[in-house]
């Protein structure tokens, strides 16, 4: 294993998260079982006094996933100079095996961990905790998700080789090779960026529609996960080809070097929250029927769906600038 301070810090923020989760974990399981907000009973008064620092341990791990997704992504593109054949992140993240899963389950626990985040926020603001048998629910869900990343990211560090010769990005994101890359790199420029504006429209519209209305939250969810990985693709395949001002490049972390004036985190953040806030605002929107919470989801949705919705916006107009002041020119992606 290549041992650096990023390293040494995602391994154990990952070590320290899954210690919490399942601590919080065994209180979970007693609040599915035992909760009763209208009992006196002693059980239940030391549950409610309970769920307050539980609820706050898990917060905490939470929000440390969420920068632990930005840091790994960092630490792999940054480390591409010490492995043969290693351009950007995605040679590191092929070094072995374990890269790419632990990509993916980061991602998961990035949505999921969202998610929870805005169901806990808003139970807390109820006065009978309406949410808080659902919210422990999803977090036993979200539990192997987390054992899972914390172990696919330690075999990737372990089985870390310098001397192992890895592929770059030309030979993963190309439309002659093989896999779920190539086929997306295949995607014609033409139809990525229909699809691209496309489902932008339709995100943009069904979260200004959430904003005034207060209706239409899972309509919202559902375009925000489509945009998403509408958005995701016509990267690979559209929007990267103007970035790097080549027509065959379509490598999805190299937009994150120096070279390209970091443009890559000013597209990834604005679409990865704005992602995650519009599939909260699905998962809690539904609960505005609940007495207690009324009145906060109408309040606290409506102003995350008008954060949200100005983050994909801003997230489309940076796109739309790589590529207006691009000196590449492809005519047939306009045909």
């Amino acid at each position: 294993m290549l041992l650096n301070p990023a390293i040494m810090a995602l391994i154990l923020v990952s070590g320290v998260v899954v210690l919490m989760l399942l601590l919080a974990s065994g209180f979970a399981v007693q609040i599915v079982r035992h909760w009763d907000i209208s009992s006196g009973s002693e059980r239940q008064l030391l549950l409610e006094r309970r769920t307050y620092l539980i609820s706050t341990l898990v917060t905490w791990a939470f929000a440390s996933e969420l920068v632990s997704l930005l840091l790994f992504v960092y630490n792999a593109e940054s480390m591409s100079g010490q492995f043969v054949g290693a351009m950007c992140a995605t040679g590191v993240l092929n070094v072995n095996e374990w890269g790419w899963p632990t990509m993916l389950v980061k991602i998961a626990v990035f949505f999921t961990g969202a998610v929870w985040l805005m169901l806990n926020s808003m139970d807390n603001k109820g006065y009978d905790y309406p949410l808080i048998r659902l919210k422990y629910l999803l977090l036993l869900l979200i539990l192997p998700l987390v054992l899972a990343e914390s172990l696919f990211q330690l075999r990737h560090f372990l089985n870390m080789d310098p001397d192992v010769i890895t592929s770059c990005c030309g030979a993963l994101f190309s439309a002659d090779a093989q896999g779920v890359a190539a086929e997306i790199s295949s995607v014609s420029p033409g139809t990525a960026m229909r699809a691209f504006y496309g489902s932008g429209v339709l995100v943009l519209a069904t979260g200004v529609w959430y904003g005034v209305t207060r209706r239409g939250g899972t309509l919202f969810a559902i375009s925000g996960g489509l945009a998403f990985v509408v958005a995701l693709i016509a990267i690979i395949s559209f929007v990267s080809l103007y970035i790097y001002e080549h027509p065959h490049h379509h490598c999805p972390f190299c937009i994150l070097k120096a070279g390209h004036n970091f443009i890559g985190y000013l597209l990834y953040i604005p679409l990865f929250v704005a992602s995650a806030l519009a599939l909260g605002i699905g998962a809690v929107s539904p609960w505005r029927v609940v007495p207690s919470l009324t009145v906060v989801v109408q309040r606290d949705m409506g102003r995350l769906a008008w954060l949200a919705t100005a983050l994909f916006g801003l997230f489309y107009l940076i796109a739309t600038w790589a590529v207006a002041s691009s000196h590449l020119r492809m005519p047939e992606v306009w045909q």
